[in-house]
């Protein structure tokens, strides 16, 4: 045997920063190498999925400025991980996968410093574009509430699978923003232009059942037990039928009456996210069957479309948003950190378009103005 094969290759390091680096600034975010299994279950050795989880359940994991730089590195050092099959992108707990930037370092610090949320923007097109750039195929375990920004860096993921009481949607138009941080740019290719509209401008949530119908879900599981045994979600209806319209349904949250009952079902039954796990595990196995570099290759293709849109307008994106801070989203962001659930949170908008319309400024006096209760 050649004496120089019996020595263990030293390979070169082409990570952003050093493990202990990166570990220094990963509050927030957990980064784990996981076993990999074939699909009998059996242990692959000195293999492994990296999973990158978001651990801010309080806030409903939404992310801070300090999280985004520890999810960019996550994805980077999974990225060039040589014994990584695949990655999953989750979060802490059943009942958020993520609902977006954190609203109270938006309100409390961002708001009315635009050139402060310009640098913060350049970190959050650094975490999609890592998402779509990760060399190993991304699988986003939602494990709850995928809203706004949530939304957006879930869509950046290959693979999508949920538990069904996850509800899907955005949120910018109602909080001042606008879904341009990839939402704008994946859901027309996703989900087609209409329905986009419907989740990008009129902000109406929808249950994980509609998102498997639209494609945005690679599957869906049970998540709820009642009696010790998986119910679908009771909240949802979920066998397809004709309304008195003419309408398809499937999917659709209940509402009136049916919804009252099916809320008491949810409060006598439990969590249990051991399905999900089983799914997220069958799809690594399933990748960990293949040609790596072949995998690799097909997902950079497939990825494309979105890929393409992002890279497009991230950028007139990013400073769009940035001067919003000076108005819409100062107020709105504001607004739902100072609001509560006597007054609610969000601006009374027609007062705020007979304010506009009148003339007023977007003076400090004006946004005092429009925070919940202000004029009760």
């Amino acid at each position: 045997m050649d004496a120089s094969a019996s020595k263990k290759f030293e390979f070169l390091s082409h990570d952003l920063v050093p493990d202990s680096a990166r570990k220094a600034v990963s509050g927030g975010v957990l980064y784990e190498k996981r076993p990999a299994r074939r699909p009998d279950g059996s242990v692959a050795e000195g293999l492994y999925n990296a999973w990158i989880i978001l651990n801010n359940p309080g806030q409903y994991n939404s992310y801070t400025t300090d999280m985004v730089k520890a999810v960019i590195l996550g994805f980077r050092a999974a990225s060039n991980a040589r014994d990584v099959n695949a990655v999953v992108f989750s979060a802490v707990g059943d009942k958020a996968f993520c609902t977006g930037g954190n609203t109270k370092e938006y309100a409390e610090y961002y708001a009315g410093r635009p050139q402060e949320y310009r640098q913060y923007m350049r970190l959050f097109n650094d975490m999609v574009s890592a998402i779509l750039g990760c060399d190993k195929p991304v699988i986003c375990r939602v494990n709850g509430m995928r809203i706004g920004g949530g939304q957006e860096i879930g869509m950046a993921c290959d693979f999508s699978v949920a538990h069904d009481m996850a509800r899907f949607g955005q949120a910018g138009p109602k909080h001042g923003s606008a879904a341009i941080g990839g939402s704008t740019d994946f859901l027309p290719v996703m989900i087609g232009c209409e329905q986009a509209m419907i989740s990008g401008v009129l902000c109406e949530p929808f249950s994980a059942h509609k998102a498997m119908r639209l494609g945005i879900l690679t599957d869906v599981v049970p998540a709820l037990k009642v009696d010790g045994k998986f119910v679908a979600n009771p909240l949802v209806e979920t066998q397809a039928m004709v309304d008195e319209y003419g309408k398809l349904i499937h999917g659709e949250f209940k509402t009136g009456e049916a919804q009252s009952k099916a809320k008491k079902v949810v409060a006598a039954g439990e969590m249990d996210l051991s399905l999900l796990d089983e799914k997220v595990e069958e799809l690594c196995a399933k990748l960990l069957m293949t040609f790596p570099d072949c995998s690799t290759k097909s997902v950079e293709e497939l990825r494309k479309p979105k890929l393409n849109a992002w890279n497009m307008n991230k950028e007139n994106s990013r400073a769009w948003l940035s001067l919003n801070m000076m108005t819409e989203a100062r107020t709105g962001f504001r607004a739902f950190n100072e609001g509560n659930r006597e007054h609610g949170r969000e601006v009374d908008f027609v007062r705020l378009r007979q304010e506009l319309a009148a003339g007023a400024k977007w003076r400090e006096d004006f946004i005092n103005s429009m925070m919940p209760g202000a004029q009760k």
